[in-house]
């Protein structure tokens, strides 16, 4: 629908303020020949498709067979594989000269094959003390003899505050200097020196801890030596000679302060040198477990006397 307004009515409505709207002019149409025209121009021309080879079929691919795996090589033996060697027979019979000869020359574990040399003991071999410790580390397995370096150092001093040495001459000095006179010709008529061994004779490689059946080895060896030397009293310094003369578990904390027995002797337990030189608090309950010896002793002399 068209409103056909005249040059009056329009000028009366904008005095009104009404705006109008009125459709535009139609553009003319264009020719139908002119259309063609523009569209033919664009439109780009169409080029004939070019034939195109087929594509290659790719080369069909060979899986590589992979090579059958090599038998695994045998490990090559050791050179001089070991192999043990019964103990000598009848240990238990053996006197001092035999039976330092057989831990000399035993093999019947492997400790034997990494040792400078097997330690057998020191000291007196009529002593009332035999000290009992663990196992030869690198010192006392290149000079052959237990309790060697700033551990037997210490237990030199120890032993030496209640009169004993593991040497006759020092045993009657320290004899003389002690509060405790123990010594030969002492108050109390006890022999004078200790002896000291191990329950391992040979050093574990790199000081590591003895073997169960590396003391079971050993042990026929050091029953031999308490019985040759008939102490009065026993030492046991450390956990493995505990676990060896008591057979049992139990931490030295437990078994301190008591008398235990191996083969009829009285054992008291006690720390081992080197732990106290890295615990030096427990030094003084190693002081009381050398009292304790002390007191043990005395009491099995003044029994018999009676």
């Amino acid at each position: 629908m068209t409103l056909d307004l005249d040059a009056r009515q329009r000028a009366m409505l904008a005095e009104m303020g009404v705006r109008l709207w009125a459709p535009q002019p139609k553009a003319p149409t264009p020719p139908a020949e002119r259309v063609a025209a523009v569209a033919a121009e664009a439109v780009p021309p169409v080029q004939p498709a070019t034939p195109m080879a087929p594509a290659a079929s790719p080369p069909p691919r060979v899986r590589a067979t992979p090579p059958a795996p090599a038998a695994p090589a045998a490990a090559p033996a050791p050179a001089g594989d070991f192999v043990p060697s019964p103990r000598p027979a009848g240990v238990d019979a053996m006197d001092w000269d035999a039976l330092q000869a057989a831990v000399a020359g035993c093999r019947a574990c492997g400790l034997c094959v990494g040792r400078t040399q097997a330690v057998f003991g020191v000291g007196s071999r009529t002593a009332d003390w035999m000290v009992v410790g663990e196992a030869p580390g690198e010192t006392e397995d290149r000079l052959g003899e237990p309790f060697v370096g700033p551990a037997g150092k210490l237990l030199d001093n120890m032993l030496a505050a209640i009169g004993l040495s593991r040497t006759i001459d020092d045993a009657i000095k320290a004899e003389a200097d002690s509060a405790y006179p123990v010594g030969a010709g002492g108050q109390n008529g006890l022999k004078h020196g200790v002896y000291i061994a191990n329950v391992i004779k040979c050093r574990p490689p790199g000081n590591r801890n003895p073997l169960p059946d590396e003391m079971a080895q050993c042990e026929p060896y050091l029953r031999r030596q308490v019985a040759l030397v008939r102490p009065r009293i026993i030492l046991a310094m450390g956990r493995f000679a505990v676990q060896a003369l008591l057979n049992t578990s139990e931490p030295i904390g437990r078994l301190r302060g008591r008398v235990h027995h191996y083969q009829g002797v009285p054992v008291i337990v006690t720390y081992h040198p080197a732990y106290l030189l890295r615990a030096l608090p427990d030094k003084a309950k190693a002081w009381q477990d050398l009292c304790l010896a002390l007191a043990t002793v005395q009491q099995g002399m003044d029994a018999a006397e009676s």
